[in-house]
């Protein structure tokens, strides 16, 4: 048996561990005893979705490309957290932190990059150490410090509008900062973007609350001890809390350097990304420089990564890297954006071909010369992306007729589309997914989108492609896709769709979790299954649930919102909006009592307490004296109103009187997915009553206008009219039957946005409006239990449910 070569590999980011991957698709197993030195303790994982992390949009734990044990289980030794030190050509070895050494008969460097921090005075303190809220957002460590110093803090800049620059931003926001965006051009992402793009981008990042100050090159870090804001070379200055650094990346190149090889921006590579100063040494990724080019896009580094792989593994080892044309599809703070190629005609033969929307945030920009696409720009509108980079990227001639290469005539059906793109061409650039590795998977025997996204991760990225992904699956099962078993199920851990399973919820009596697993599941318990269920029961049973605390999320055992760092956010019921002295006063009592960090108003007219200790919670609900706002759980959250007839000029309906009668009747209702309502006194809609859950808005007449299915998130939906009403009460009896229908149909965790789309607001009016089921009376019945056992969950103040239901937590983020 042919004895194993010892290949290392230094850097376990995203390329190297990429490499690697396609190393042992091809064999690699066989051939290779394979080290891997990595400066991070954890497995390697997608930075893509670092902003993901900092706005608490994902756990770390599901941005893990491949987790330790994915190491282990391909018998590769994991120096993690140890950082390779240097390179020893003669003796071919690398050695490391705490003494590792590793000899290598191949060796790969993948040491990527790291954040640029231009020349500005004040970034550190005296002595060379980090001034306190100086950052930069390259790392989960990053991401954790961040979090942490954030708490309590009310502004953040961020130095540099570039892609990182503007994720950094979306995450901070998360943080309820104030949130500014200092660069030093003309426009944002001036790599991706032309002038025009990146004006309308600005107006879109303002709108969303951002404040981008352009032009403006930072000459200093205020604050003596830690920051306080940042002065310009204009000498203008702006007042700040924090600082996070995105002014660009620079390649690893130190330890190529003092090893002697060839380094100019990055590591010089050949065509089989192989140093020619030592054809046992190759290189990858953003480190890496190949015909003077350095890349960091992935898609670039993944093409590399191949050719690496069949040339070390003598797969092929006329494969050849020729370089590659730079092209993305991605998100910007929710924002659809596919760039490619040039910005800007280079050539008096060019021909542009351009649309421009800027009410609606859209802007396609294509350059064309002699038949052939040199570059575009889709913001806003990316439907077309697909078509475009693949003729971008093969050259291939375009249609005489233009308009159709921005908007689709006829609209061609995605099997055509499809059926045309080529083998090769990437469906996901994050994680370097082709149309023909998704072809491979489903003819392997994956035949639904979820189980081909976990096979290959396609789609798991920004998630701008998986549309395009389930279309590919569509069309690789030749228009026969299977429907994943488990996504009719309600919870993933009880194989029964949500009718059936309240079915046999209800013929066998089934009043806790626990007997649910039992009865079920074959006593198999699925954790992630027990809030569902939990809330659920709730829905089913009111004053007979049978509650098993250990079944319900953190927010639910203890009646708040915990945050990063463990403390929780306390937000008492202010019904709608309307508040007195005395309960300001025992507000303002309480966060001086408590030393509560942080004291914001909510989007729904609250006054958020953040950074309340564990164990605090019990005094704070007493001192407050006022009910639950409800903002923790899948529950009725609040009612936001306006000032309504009594007070507005404008004022058609008494707004504030209804809004309080909904909070005293919906008040901490289960509900699949937290429900949030608004009443506006006219169609002026200052409340935003037509973008809630449930709206109620006072047309001419003396009507009400009813609301359902509307969304101002991340996900924006104009609510469809249900009905009109003459009352309150009738406003009220309305509300009413549509959320109990929602509550008993809706999937768990489905915002009444995607129930209505689902269900089809002709459906929705016919059953809940004219009772074209015959279930009104029964709706409005199981409405009026739930009201009648509303109990305010912070009475567990003066008796709690469990020993150590207030008892301190370690902090979530260390």
């Amino acid at each position: 048996m042919q004895k194993k070569r010892k290949l290392v590999l230094i850097g376990n980011g995203m390329a190297g561990v990429r490499t690697v991957e396609e190393i042992l698709a091809r064999g690699g197993a066989d051939q290779f005893e394979i080290t891997i030195f990595g400066d991070e303790p954890y497995g390697n994982y997608n930075r893509i979705l670092l902003s993901e992390v900092l706005n608490g949009s994902q756990d770390p734990s599901e941005i893990f490309l491949n987790p330790l044990a994915w190491y282990r289980e391909n018998g590769i030794q994991l120096h993690a957290g140890v950082r390779a030190r240097a390179i020893h050509r003669h003796s071919r070895q690398v050695t490391g932190d705490h003494g590792v050494v590793a000899p290598y008969d191949n060796l790969i460097i993948a040491t990527g990059s790291s954040p640029y921090i231009p020349p500005i005075q004040g970034v550190r303190l005296e002595g060379g150490r980090e001034k306190p809220g100086v950052f930069v957002f390259r790392s989960l460590d990053d991401c954790h410090k961040i979090a942490q110093y954030a708490r309590g803090k009310r502004s953040a800049a961020v130095i540099g509008g570039g892609l990182l620059g503007l994720e950094a931003a979306r995450g901070l926001q998360n943080f309820g900062l104030d949130v500014h965006v200092v660069h030093i051009s003309g426009h944002l992402m001036g790599q991706q973007l032309d002038a025009t793009a990146g004006g309308i981008l600005r107006t879109t990042l303002e709108q969303l609350g951002v404040t981008v100050h352009l032009n403006k090159s930072t000459k200093e870090v205020l604050g003596e001890d830690r920051v306080t804001g940042l002065r310009f070379a204009d000498d203008e200055a702006l007042a700040c809390d924090l600082v996070v650094i995105s002014a660009g990346i620079r390649p690893n190149v130190e330890i190529a350097l003092r090893a002697g090889l060839t380094v100019e921006r990055g590591i010089v590579v050949d065509n089989h990304m192989r140093s020619p100063d030592d054809p046992r040494i190759y290189a990858v990724g953003e480190c890496a420089q190949h015909r003077g080019q350095v890349y960091g896009l992935v898609a670039p580094l993944w093409e590399q990564g191949k050719v690496l792989a069949d040339h070390i593994t003598k797969r092929n080892e006329k494969a050849s890297y020729a370089g590659s044309k730079v092209s993305t599809k991605l998100k910007v703070m929710g924002i659809q954006l596919a760039s490619m190629g040039i910005t800007e005609p280079t050539d008096d033969r060019d021909e542009i071909v351009q649309f421009l929307e800027p009410k609606k945030g859209t802007y396609k920009k294509l350059i064309i010369r002699d038949g052939r696409l040199l570059g575009g720009i889709l913001l806003g509108d990316v439907s077309k992306a697909a078509y475009l980079m693949q003729a971008f990227d093969k050259s291939t001639p375009l249609p005489e007729e233009r308009l159709s290469l921005l908007f689709e005539l006829g609209a061609p059906s995605p099997q055509a589309t499809i059926e045309e793109m080529p083998q090769g061409m990437q469906v996901c650039n994050c994680n370097g997914v082709t149309k023909e590795g998704v072809v491979a998977c489903v003819r392997a025997g994956k035949r639904t989108l979820r189980t081909v996204m976990d096979a290959t991760r396609a789609g798991m990225g920004c998630g701008a492609c998986k549309q395009l992904v389930s279309e590919v699956v569509a069309w690789a099962c030749g228009g026969a896709a299977e429907q994943d078993p488990a996504a009719s199920y309600y919870v993933p851990g009880v194989p029964l769709s949500k009718p059936e399973l309240v079915q046999a919820i209800r013929e066998r009596g089934l009043r806790s979790v626990s007997a649910v697993f039992r009865e079920l599941a074959g006593g198999s318990e699925d954790p992630g299954s027990k809030p569902g269920l939990a809330s659920l029961l709730r829905t089913l049973w009111h004053h007979d649930y049978d509650d098993e605390r250990d079944a319900r999320f953190i927010n639910d055992r203890v009646h708040a919102n915990i945050q990063k760092d463990g403390t929780f956010s306390v937000i008492p019921q202010i019904a709608g909006g309307v508040t007195s002295a005395a309960q300001l006063r025992r507000i303002a009592d309480v966060v001086d009592k408590y030393r509560v960090p942080l004291v914001k108003l909510t989007g729904g007219q609250r006054i958020d307490l953040l950074g309340v200790k564990k164990e605090d919670l019990p005094a704070v609900w007493r001192d407050l004296d006022m009910p639950s706002g409800f903002a923790y759980g899948k529950s009725y959250r609040t009612c936001k109103s306006c000032v309504g007839s009594d007070f507005c000029r404008y004022g058609l309906g008494d707004s504030i009187a209804l809004a309080l009668k909904i909070e005293e009747r919906f008040q901490g209702m289960d509900t699949p997915a937290k429900l949030k309502l608004a009443t506006a006194g006219c169609p002026r809609n200052c409340s935003e009553a037509m973008v809630k859950d449930v709206g109620a808005v006072a047309v001419e007449g003396g009507k009400w206008e009813i609301y359902v299915g509307g969304a101002a998130g991340a996900h924006v939906r104009k609510g469809d009219v249900l009905c009109a009403v003459d009352t309150h009460e009738d406003a009220l009896k309305l509300m009413g039957r549509f959320i109990q229908y929602y509550r008993e149909n809706a999937r768990y965790l489905e915002r009444t946005y995607g129930f209505v789309e689902r269900i089809g607001i002709q459906k929705i009016r016919a059953v809940v409006v004219d009772d074209s089921e015959g279930i009104a009376a029964r709706l409005d019945e199981e409405m009026r239990k739930t009201v009648e056992a509303y109990r305010d969950p912070w009475r567990e103040a003066n008796s709690p449910r469990t020993a150590n239901q207030f008892r301190s937590v370690l902090p979530v983020v260390q």
